[in-house]
Order: structure tokens, then sequence, then C-alpha cells
């Protein structure tokens, strides 16, 4: 027998394999629901078309953090002189592109990863997933029908603006600049965020002619301003050349180098173009019309126990509430959490087929994964909160922040408390001298007495930012920040510098 699919085309009508959970996507999220779910006893399916583990292992946070690594080394060593006599520094980059391809993706292989996933109970088909109808999935010619839910976890891919002429050239995502084994001499890098700037510096330091343009009117312009001047410095310091406020109306290929013709007559040439201007969730692939979901979206609404609809979940970058491997992870255990509450609850012992089954040990982790949560009483499902919601940008210095920006605190009509100190005035950044560029910058609520955001930017910005994680997240009252003893000398004291500030 065969239906009418979508456009209608013939798809093939076959009998559902009855399962407990299927994860359409298999990120760091989807992997983790996928592991913990089998683990618990559920009989799951995790579907992924490309790489189990997705864009972090392969393409982003590991390969690039060892890149950045590299890159500082080379920057710590021409540091020598004026602290430690002299030095001579060679950079290569072989070493590093093996170190990648090696110890990093295994060549972009998922072998060992799939393993992983099958080890801990999970079944796994590669494929696209689609979905078909409530409770149901398909890939390929296979049907799965999921007794206790969905997850879908497709993640983000590179959103590349519609300029003239780009489509046509050989232009770079973030997935080539991590793949290159021969560095450009030059390179044309579109984007001022988080990736850009991070790649940049890399390359400038490996000897790289790298040249940022970024349409807005500064770099990392989610940060707050102090944070965009730092980081600028920074790379400029490094020989980076950054043009704000130039947005691209056409790009040109000849075969060996690009230009990029600016508005107001600015033009620029590189040998390669990378082009780092944001991601975008691809909802129009996932069937989710048969499900009474609008695709028609930049990413998948969800409420707070990351539900999209009845017996649906979403977890990661798909959901918009931030392209970072920890919102998935954390995500992850929410979903976890609440689908094997979900069959608790609908526990009514093996199926008749034999085929899927909610057994002792998912009652056991349900409990156990729901016993507290950043809201509700204990046992309860933990509901999503995002107010300590954490991010770095691994440029040196680090650019690391918490919660609301200054600004984003007096949109919202909050009575906003400033405290900024400079970390070279710190008796540790006084210490290191040399690259010690940084600030801690407090944004407090002044009627409720607590932090509701801060930046720590300097040459541990995202360790230091832990400790205001904490404050912002817990609501600790400033009276006891105040009052905490920070240990000398550390980056962490310009803390209480900060909190002396306030006003």
């Amino acid at each position: 027998m065969v239906g009418s699919g979508p456009l209608g085309d013939a798809v093939p009508v076959v009998e559902p394999e009855l399962v407990d959970v299927v994860v359409v996507g298999l990120g760091v999220g989807g992997e983790e629901v996928a592991g913990r779910l089998a683990e618990a006893g559920l009989s799951v399916v995790g579907v992924e078309r490309d790489l189990v583990g997705g864009e972090c292992p392969y393409w982003g946070c590991i390969p690039s953090k060892m890149m950045i690594r590299a890159a500082n080394a080379l920057a710590e060593a021409r540091r020598v002189d004026g602290l430690a006599g002299t030095a001579q520094v060679q950079p290569d980059w072989a070493p590093v592109a093996k170190r990648i391809r090696e110890e990093a993706t295994d060549t972009w292989d998922d072998t060992v990863a799939v393993r992983r996933l099958t080890d801990r109970g999970a079944r796994f088909v590669r494929g696209s997933g689609r979905l078909d109808g409530p409770g149901r999935v398909r890939v390929g010619d296979q049907v799965f029908q999921a007794r206790h839910g969905i997850v879908l976890g497709t993640g983000t891919r590179p959103s590349v603006p519609p300029i003239e002429g780009l489509a046509d050239t050989p232009y770079w995502t973030n997935h080539q600049a991590i793949e290159v084994e021969q560095l450009p001499e030059s390179l044309l890098v579109l984007g001022g965020g988080a990736i850009g700037l991070e790649l940049s510096q890399v390359f400038a330091r490996f000897g790289v002619r790298v040249t940022v343009v970024e349409a807005l009117d500064r770099v990392l312009a989610i940060e707050e301003p102090e944070a965009s001047e730092v980081a600028a410095t920074a790379l400029r310091a490094d020989g980076v050349e950054i043009h704000t406020g130039v947005r691209a109306e056409r790009i040109e290929h000849d075969g060996s180098r690009f230009t990029l013709h600016g508005g107001g007559g600015a033009d620029f040439t590189a040998d390669r173009l990378l082009v780092v201007t944001g991601r975008r969730a691809h909802l129009d692939e996932l069937g989710l019309d048969t499900v009474g979901v609008d695709a028609a979206q930049r990413y998948l609404p969800v409420d707070d126990r990351l539900h999209v609809s009845d017996g649906i979940w979403a977890v990661g970058d798909v959901t918009g509430e931030g392209a970072f491997t920890h919102i998935s992870m954390y995500q992850a255990g929410i979903v976890i959490a609440d689908v094997l509450a979900n069959a608790r609850q609908a526990n009514a012992g093996p199926d008749a087929s034999g085929t899927a089954s909610v057994v002792g040990g998912a009652m056991g982790a349900a409990s156990s994964l729901g016993a507290s949560g950043s809201s509700g009483s204990a046992g309860s499902v933990p509901r999503a909160d995002y107010r300590a919601l954490p991010r770095v940008t691994f440029t040196d210095p680090e650019v690391g922040a918490v919660g609301l920006t200054e600004q984003q605190a007096r949109q919202r009509g909050i009575n906003v408390q400033v405290g900024f100190t400079k970390l070279g005035s710190s008796t540790r950044g006084w210490i290191h001298r040399v690259g010690d560029e940084g600030f801690i910058k407090l944004i407090a609520d002044a009627d409720q007495g607590v932090l509701i955001g801060a930046t720590s930017v300097g040459p541990a910005g995202g360790e230091v930012l832990s400790a205001l994680v904490v404050a912002v997240h817990a609501a600790v009252p400033l009276s006891q920040l105040r009052h905490m003893i920070y240990a000398y000398p550390t980056f962490h004291r310009a803390i209480e510098d900060a909190l002396r500030n306030l006003s």
C-alpha cells in the first residue's frame, strides 16, 4: 500500500513499530536524553542524519577550544618579553589540525559516539526523522509509534544572509574553518559575534591577515559595551582589522579571491570568506503540521518543561533559548525527568506486544530525577529557569556574562545599580601585568537587593563568572556578598571591589 506525502509523492504505508520514546536529533542534548532514558529501562530509538554528538564535538566547542588553546599558547610565549627575558615563537598549524582530526573528531566519524549510545541500551537509526502524525516518526521507510513521547533535538544550522552573489561562492561556515588543514594568507570574517571573534583571533595569532566586518555598531553586540571595547582592542592588538557599521551588499569571487562590497563604497578582499552571522532552526523539515504545530517560526517554542505539545518535547538549540551545550544538557535533564514522570503515571505494565515497556528502573529514575527543581515542591519535575544563563566568549581575554545587561535591566524598568572595577586595578591583575585587560561589571536590582546580571572579562573571565552565576541564580543578598571572604590574591577578588562600587 502507498499513501500520499506532503508534496503529493507516494509514501509507503507500513505498520508502525511500537517503542517507548523516539528522539529525533542526537546532538549533545538529544544523545543525553536517549541514553539516559534507555538506561532507565525504556525502549528508545535515537534518529540522526549527520553525526551523533552534534555540532559541539565536531565543529563547535571542542575543536574550537583546541584551536584557542594553541593560539593562546603562542600569545603567552610572546608575552615572555618584559616578564621573564626574551622568547621567539614560530606558529605551526599542522599539530593543531592533527589534534582536531585525531583527538576531537576521529576525522569526523561518529562510530565511537554511536557505540556509546547503543551501549547505554538505545537503538540507533541513521536518517532524517519526520513527524508523521500524533506519536509517530517516519525515517525513510520505517515508522515508529512512540508510546510515551517524542523528543526533538534537531539543532540549528548556519544562517547565511541573502547577500547578492554569496550563494555562488565557496564561502566558509564554521565547519570549513574548523576542518582547515592549510591556513589561507588572508581571511574575511562576516559577523562580529562570539564565533567570529574567537576564530578571528585564532587565525590572526597563526599569522593570517584577518578582517572582521560587522553590520552593527560594535562587535559582541549582545554583551555590555565595555566588553565589546575590550574584545575589539585585544583583537586589534593581534593584528585583526575590525570594521563595524558596515553592511555587506555584494560578494564576488574571481576563482582565487573574495571581494566584499559594503555600504558606502567600502570594499574588502581576502583569500577566504568566513560567514558567521547566526544560526537558525529548520522546522519545515520536521513534519510539524502533522501534529498541529506551526513550522513558520524561527525556533520551536516550548514551555518551562520543554513541551512543544502533548507528547512532544524539544531540547537544545532548536528551542531558541541559547546555542550552548550547557543549555542543551540542562534542558535534557528536565526532559528526562518529565518523560519518566509521564511514563510512571501511564504505567500499566508491559504492553501486549512486548516490544515496549516501562520497567521498575525507569520508575525509580523518574523519582530521583524529579526530586528537586528550580520551582515546584520536592518530587516535582524541575522547571526551566534561564535567569542565570551563563555565556562565555573564549577570546583572550575571555568574556563571561550572566543574566541581564545594564541596558536590558533599564529597559525592564528595574531600579538599577551598577558596580564596575577594572581587573588591572586588582592585586592579581597588577601581578599578572601583561594580558590583564578586563573588568568586573555588576548589575543589581536596588529594590530587591540582589544581583540580576554580571560580566567578567579577563584572563580567566569564564572561571570567575561561576561565582557570579551562583549569586544571580540563588538571588544571594548583596549584604551577604559584601561580607563574603574572597581569597587573596585572585582574579575573583575583584568582585569585592565591584560590589563596593555599586551605585
